[in-house]
C-alpha cells in the first residue's frame, strides 16, 4: 500500500541522469509529482513516462514538476531518457531507500528480479504533504492519469 495520503513526504536525494543529485527539499513550495516505474526499457514504463512527456505542458500549467523514479542506474536511465526524448528528470533509486520510504517497493517482478519499484504515482503539495497516491496493483497495468490530473487540479 503506498504511503498515506495526508502524511508528510519523505525527503529524498537522488541522481539524476546526468548525475547530479536531486533533492525533494529543492522544491518546497512546489507542487511535485513522482512517477514511480519499475524498469526502463519496458514496454508499460515506456508508455508511462512518454504519456508524462506528453504531457508536460499540462503538469507546467498546473504548477506542478514531475520526476520518474526507478531502481535503474543514472547511466540506463539516460539511454531510456535520450531515446524517448523524455522531458524532465529522471531519478536512481539504486539503493532502493526512496521506494520503501513511499512504499512503492515491489519484491518480486518479472524473471524473478528482486525489488524495483511498483508503478505508481505520488503528488505533494506546495506544503510538503502527500495529497494524492496511486499504485497499480500489477506492473502490467497503466496508473490513472485522469485521476493525477483531478487531483492536480484541485490544488490549483
Amino acid at each position: 500500500m503506498a504511503i498515506a495520503v495526508g502524511s508528510k513526504a519523505p525527503v529524498f536525494r537522488l541522481y539524476n541522469t546526468d548525475r547530479k543529485e536531486i533533492s525533494l527539499s529543492d522544491y518546497a513550495g512546489k507542487t511535485v509529482v513522482l512517477q514511480f516505474f519499475p524498469a526502463a526499457f519496458t514496454s508499460t514504463c515506456t508508455e508511462q513516462m512518454c504519456s508524462s512527456r506528453d504531457e508536460l505542458s499540462l503538469y507546467n500549467d498546473l504548477g506542478a514538476t514531475v520526476f520518474g523514479i526507478s531502481v535503474d542506474m543514472p547511466f540506463s536511465l539516460k539511454e531510456f531518457k535520450q531515446k524517448n526524448s523524455i522531458n524532465f528528470d529522471l531519478l536512481s533509486d539504486a539503493n532502493k531507500r526512496t521506494i520503501h520510504e513511499y512504499d512503492m517497493y515491489w519484491p518480486n517482478f518479472i524473471c524473478d528480479i528482486k525489488g524495483v519499484a511498483k508503478r505508481g504515482v505520488v503528488v505533494i503539495d506546495k506544503n510538503g504533504v502527500i495529497v494524492y497516491t496511486e499504485e497499480t496493483a500489477n506492473p502490467g497495468v497503466q496508473v490513472n492519469f485522469a485521476e493525477l490530473k483531478e487531483a492536480l487540479e484541485k490544488l490549483k
